[in-house]
């Protein structure tokens, strides 16, 4: 928590002293890691469909789905979401008010009355999806060995 605090106050230290040049970049980025937060949250959803693509993806995807799941079981707040508010303090943003961005993908990532027990009704849907996802990729993988060797 104390890590957290003063990692916050660093970035803030003299941001009203910024000149305005850099208060672009920071709002650019602070918009590109919501569209990454989000697409990391689709993936973990429904990533186990690219699987049916390339079986490597598995590798990457498995351990994207049990954070995703570990992250609505605990509680937790993903990383990627200190590291967009502090971009957006650094950009003088207090709020995700205006523009597509704000209107759209923000209640899509941050959903308003977020409970503990919606989180975890979330990550058993993340668990069951994936399952049924990965069953269905089990079965296809034994379909086609059964067909090569017969």
């Amino acid at each position: 928590m104390c890590i957290a605090i003063c990692r916050f106050e660093a970035l803030n230290h003299g941001i009203s002293h910024r000149p305005s040049r850099w208060i672009m970049p920071y709002a650019l980025l602070a918009d590109l890691m919501l569209i990454l937060h989000a697409t990391f949250i689709l993936f973990v959803v429904f990533g186990g469909v690219l699987v049916f693509w390339r079986r490597g993806l598995a590798w990457v995807h498995v351990p994207g789905a049990l954070w995703g799941i570990l992250i609505e079981f605990q509680g937790w707040i993903c990383p990627l979401t200190y590291l967009e508010n502090d971009l957006r303090a650094a950009a003088n943003t207090s709020g995700y008010a205006g523009g597509y961005i704000d209107h759209y993908l923000i209640p899509l990532v941050y959903p308003s009355g977020l409970t503990s027990d919606t989180q975890v009704l979330l990550g058993l849907a993340v668990l069951f999806i994936n399952a049924i996802i990965y069953a269905l990729v089990w079965c296809n993988m034994r379909a086609k060995r059964n067909c090569l060797s017969n």
